[in-house]
């Protein structure tokens, strides 16, 4: 009779659990666009293609483009309703009222699921190519990447007022706020996460990135001209933002009035010993004095109307954080509902 074989067989199809595991997939990157806009639409559709154009060149990543409508009053939000309906990666975010273009980026940071997160404007003075160039910074391990303006295609005045700005703010702060730099800059995960936190009313977005430390680097680009429309950011509205990004990274203006206030007092004993000498060796001529005195009186008084000035600045922000409110109101939240 035959020996029976019982060694054990082998399957023909190996079980999946038995299987050794093989390298897992590669994961692509998602970058995200925050791009606030207010009264833009003769030139949206121009940004959106030149960027969607420079995105497709570089497709190992993938992109998610959030428009912030900041309440605008034309026909700006029918656009970006038009581009998330015929574009997948669009998401729009439509503010209930205009909060502002810094509170804009902010909402745009809240709703932003990317890897890195890019914040830009939609005027095409910042061109959509170099964004690219803040990637790639980023792939080499920068976790901040700022877009630094070589030149800029604006009036003298402005380049003027910007360049003194900038370099006051720096050297009456502890913050080390880059030179020529806007709003443009490149976001990694966490750092947005983190900023996510920063909840203040009176924002200064570029002061409050540069504070948060990480590893920082920078990008040189030519700042083009705006495509369409006027600017957004008139003398009005940059002096607001001025004063937001000196009162907030900078208690130089409360220290200005003490020093101040030593100079007045120093004027004051000159004009009283001026006053006395007077008295004694010219009393002749001592009822001129009334010309010192109002000069003196109304100089003391602008001084402190000017302090007050200052002082009122600070304690308004005050009042504005204790109350409390919400940063911004959302009417509604267009396109991109599919999960990653």
């Amino acid at each position: 009779m035959p020996q029976q074989d019982i060694r054990p067989r082998i399957p023909d199809v190996v079980p999946a659990e038995l299987t050794p595991p093989g390298p897992e997939p590669v994961r692509r990157s998602l970058v995200s666009y925050v791009l606030p806009v207010y009264n833009e639409e003769d030139g949206i559709k121009a940004f959106h293609t030149e960027l969607t154009t420079a995105l497709d060149e570089r497709p190992e990543s993938d992109y998610e483009l959030v428009y912030v409508n900041d309440g605008s009053g034309d026909g700006s939000l029918a656009i970006l309703k038009d581009l998330a309906k015929n574009d997948e990666r669009v998401r729009v975010v439509d503010f209930a009222r205009n909060f502002g273009h810094q509170i804009a980026i902010t909402a745009g940071l809240d709703v932003a699921r990317g890897d890195a997160v890019i914040v830009m404007d939609t005027d095409l003075q910042d061109p959509p190519r170099v964004s690219l160039e803040l990637v790639d910074a980023w792939r080499e391990g920068a976790e901040i990447v700022h877009a630094r303006r070589r030149s800029r295609q604006d009036t003298a005045f402005k380049r003027a007022t910007a360049h003194l700005y900038y370099r006051v703010l720096r050297s009456s702060t502890d913050v080390d706020i880059p030179l020529d730099t806007g709003d443009f800059r490149l976001l990694d995960r966490r750092v947005a996460d983190e900023l996510r936190k920063y909840r203040e009313r009176s924002r200064f977005v570029r002061g409050i990135v540069a504070s948060m430390g990480y590893r920082q680097t920078e990008v040189a680009f030519d700042r083009d001209e705006r495509f369409a429309g006027e600017t957004k950011y008139p003398l009005r509205k940059m002096a607001r933002l001025a004063i937001d990004g000196m009162t907030s990274f900078s208690t130089a203006p409360l220290k200005m009035i003490t020093r101040l206030g030593f100079v007045v007092l120093v004027l004051s004993l000159l004009g009283i010993l001026y006053a006395l000498a007077m008295k004694f060796f010219r009393p002749d001529i001592t009822v001129s004095g009334w010309t010192m005195m109002m000069c003196v009186v109304l100089f003391l008084g602008g001084t402190q109307m000017l302090s007050l000035g200052v002082i009122g600045a600070y304690i308004g922000r005050i009042y504005s954080e204790a109350q409390g409110r919400p940063l911004y109101l959302v009417r509604d939240v267009i396109g991109g509902d599919g999960d990653r």
